[in-house]
């Protein structure tokens, strides 16, 4: 996938900052032939430990299988990143430019009773805060087998704890505060 200007692409994507805290994602495996082979969403939950990004995957697919895979991510600093996961033979190597991460690493595949080392190249393009596309082809020897296309959704920080908020938020405060403020010049009339 050629992409142009990615380097001048925003919001400009920093994979810690977007993965940390919990992501849900929504995908598919697209064969060579264009038929929709797999469906599935992840679960996702990141953490920075000793300045590495966990990243906890649980992927539940269409058939009911459930795989669960772990990256540990080292930011290497310029955008680029070192990865590896419990069935990824080798590094996991990646680069962010503006808004684009391009990843790449060899898989190891179950499929049935066999497993295929697999290889996938990514191209991750942060559209806002929150959502994050994900085309990645995948090939062996050379030979395409398919595609596989997420949708990643980041949820939302959990709302401030305050006291004085109260049950209604911040925006409840606020009304309430210009509510009293009515009542008191109605009142003092």
């Amino acid at each position: 996938m050629q992409l142009r200007s990615a380097d001048q692409a925003k919001p400009s994507f920093t994979l810690e900052d977007y993965f940390v805290g919990r992501t849900r994602a929504w995908g598919m495996f697209v064969d060579r032939f264009g038929e929709v082979r797999r469906q599935f969403h992840v679960d996702i939950r990141g953490d920075i430990e000793d300045g590495r990004l966990i990243l906890k995957e649980d992927f539940t697919y269409d058939d009911g299988e459930r795989l669960t895979r772990t990256w540990r991510i080292t930011p290497l600093g310029e955008g680029r990143y070192l990865g590896n996961a419990d069935d990824v033979a080798g590094v996991a190597k990646g680069e962010v430019t503006g808004n684009c991460l391009r990843w790449s690493y060899d898989l190891d595949l179950a499929i049935g009773q066999r497993t295929w080392r697999v290889r996938l190249h990514d191209v991750m393009l942060l559209q806002d805060d929150h959502i994050l596309l994900n085309r990645a082809s995948m090939s062996k020897y050379g030979i395409a087998l398919g595609e596989v296309i997420i949708c990643f959704q980041k949820e939302a920080a959990p709302a401030r704890n305050n006291a004085s908020i109260g049950e209604h938020g911040e925006r409840g405060a606020n009304e309430q505060a210009r509510i009293d403020n009515v009542t008191r010049s109605t009142v003092a009339a």
